[in-house]
């Protein structure tokens, strides 16, 4: 159960309803960290349309490499709803979610291209604390990728930073994305 209780649905306000609905039509329910969110609704706002912009915005990688990095990130911070969520998300795409079991030995795991291992290298190196960014791992992502999708790539991995870091902070766990069952921890009703 989270620190801090999602907003039921009958408090959730007009526009709160509206996208717990519309998270219901798309996820299956409604994400906790949504209706914990609710409780400030500026902040609710702001996150929705960043989140809804960060959705038009990253598409300059392919959703493969993208995905995994947020995934990797997830693992890094501890946040069980990121890796909920996103493996969901990474089936839903039709991606290889069967080799995400192998992504502790991603250096020398064949189930990795040796970009994608860069790449979850570099995500490593940003979330550590302090970060252990090198120069050599930029110039080889860049030369890769181009400036934009470098860009990209590690504007993925500070997002899910954020996401991961706001949920765990919260307490927020997973909620059953992945189980078959729409939601194992349903949001309140009432």
């Amino acid at each position: 159960m989270a620190r801090v209780p999602a907003v039921p649905t009958r408090a959730a306000g007009l526009f709160g309803r509206l996208a717990y609905r519309m998270a219901r039509r798309r996820y299956g329910a409604v994400p906790e960290p949504v209706a914990v969110m609710l409780h400030h609704r500026p902040v609710f706002w702001a996150y929705g349309l960043w989140e809804l912009g960060n959705e038009k915005a990253m598409r300059r990688l392919p959703a493969s490499l993208r995905e995994l990095v947020v995934y990797r990130v997830a693992t890094q911070v501890g946040c069980s709803w990121c890796v909920d969520f996103g493996t969901m998300l990474q089936r839903q795409h039709g991606l290889d979610i069967d080799r995400l079991r192998e992504i502790d030995s991603f250096q020398t795991s064949s189930a990795f291209t040796p970009t994608e291992r860069r790449a979850l290298a570099y995500a490593d190196a940003m979330t550590a604390l302090p970060t252990r960014v090198t120069d050599e791992m930029v110039a080889e992502l860049d030369a890769e990728l181009g400036h934009d999708g470098l860009v990209e790539l590690t504007y993925a991995i500070a997002v899910e930073n954020h996401r991961a870091r706001f949920n765990n902070a919260l307490g927020i766990t997973d909620q059953g994305f992945t189980s078959g069952d729409a939601c194992r921890v349903p949001l309140p009703s009432s």
